[in-house]
């Protein structure tokens, strides 16, 4: 299967129009100033959300002659670090968003492509993923939850116990089997507006960390017309390869690096601060030997995420082996990697600094963010779908 990159070239901006990181700045402001409160209480950052789409920059990835910014993954990546600095889950709110109008921007029908793009980046339509399921351990390429097909349109009857922002979604990607289907494999994608759907939401959130990704349980019923499937019927997997999960990967890594990154630059700011003369021992062995590692383990994500992306956008086949390993070896060292690190930063500044709520380093929250990185979808499926692809490869090509 061949596959050109993820989005298209940078297109120039409108003159004197907010660039793309002013706007991003903006939405980071604005979930700064809500944070605690939306910490406190696992709140959705509904603030942050009216800012991107007051800004436009829901339409980041929407095309400008749809009306949006014409960004690129470059874009996202530099978008979701930056607001991953501030408050994971409002980075990977936006990064989600991001996947969901790259996959109706590639493969929607034109119909719906002309109707629902526009609208997105005028900021009108936040969109969620519908994918996980009971009973699939997370298994992405399936689904138990048919499509019926009717003189109406598709009937759609899904559970999903996590829907990140799902509450708050203008609009919805859902995987589910395709009609008519015989096979769990056989997965389609639709799009499903709020306004077609019944939703009940089922259980509390209640969540160690990421508390205001608000990502409830959905029962999500009604009919959308036909021609809201996205791509063909039982087409999720090219869909998945060229689009889902680089923008996954590739957005997720982002955020987390943002996040380890942001808490190591507080606690350098800390130590150097005046309030801190003659507290902090700076020429501590352990304390210097802490902050290099997690110095270290941020610069190898961040370049690894940069080869990353050069090989997405390049690659003229995102299916062999050798860049699917790469994308799923970003995605876990990734998590593994910020997360240690700001593990590294929590034993470097001790008790006060590194466990405590109050602290201004703020790594109790960052390191409980960042503990679902590993969980948001298993580093230890990833492990096995990357022992048989390694397998495919035994010349080890790494260019």
């Amino acid at each position: 299967m061949t596959a050109p990159a993820v989005l298209l070239e940078p297109q120039a901006r409108t003159p004197d129009a907010p660039s793309i990181d002013d706007r991003v700045q903006e939405v980071a402001a604005v979930a700064a100033e809500h944070l605690a409160r939306h910490e406190r209480d696992a709140t959705f950052p509904v603030e942050a959300l009216d800012r991107m789409r007051g800004t436009g920059l829901l339409g980041l990835l929407v095309p400008r002659r749809y009306g949006g910014l014409g960004g690129t993954s470059a874009d996202v990546i530099r978008a979701g670090t930056a607001l991953g600095r501030v408050d994971l889950s409002v980075a990977m709110i936006f990064v989600m968003h991001c996947q969901q109008v790259a996959a109706l921007a590639r493969f929607a029908h034109p119909r719906l492509r002309d109707a629902l793009l526009p609208e997105i980046a005028a900021g009108r339509h936040y969109l969620a993923s519908v994918t996980t399921e009971s009973g699939k351990g997370g298994h992405l390429l399936t689904s138990r939850s048919a499509l019926t097909a009717h003189d109406d349109g598709l009937a759609v009857d899904r559970f999903a116990p996590i829907v990140t922002g799902g509450e708050h979604a203008d609009g919805f990607l859902v995987t589910m089997q395709s009609p008519h289907s015989t096979s769990a494999q056989d997965v389609s994608l639709v799009y499903a507006h709020r306004d077609q759907l019944e939703i009940e939401r089922s259980g509390n959130w209640e969540p160690l960390g990421m508390r205001s990704s608000h990502s409830v349980a959905l029962r999500l019923t009604g009919t959308v017309p036909a021609h809201h499937v996205i791509g063909e019927h039982g087409a999720f997997r090219a869909i998945v390869t060229t689009v889902f999960a680089p923008m996954a990967h590739l957005g997720w890594s982002a955020c987390w690096l943002g996040t380890a990154a942001g808490a190591l630059s507080r606690v350098v700011k800390l130590l150097r601060s005046p309030k801190s003369r003659g507290r902090a021992d700076l020429d501590s062995e352990l304390l210097l030997t802490r902050l290099s590692r997690a110095r270290q383990r941020i610069d190898t994500v961040h370049a690894l995420l940069e080869q990353t992306r050069r090989t997405v956008e390049e690659a003229p086949d995102l299916s062999v082996p050798r860049v699917q390993l790469l994308l799923n070896g970003l995605k876990i060292t990734a998590a593994e990697q910020t997360y240690r690190a700001v593990d590294d930063l929590v034993d470097a500044v001790g008790m006060r600094h590194g466990y405590l709520k109050d602290s201004p380093t703020r790594l109790e929250q960052s390191l409980r963010d960042l503990r679902s990185a590993a969980l948001n979808y298993s580093n230890d499926r990833l492990h096995l779908v990357d022992g048989k692809l390694a397998l495919l490869d035994s010349e080890v090509r790494l260019d």
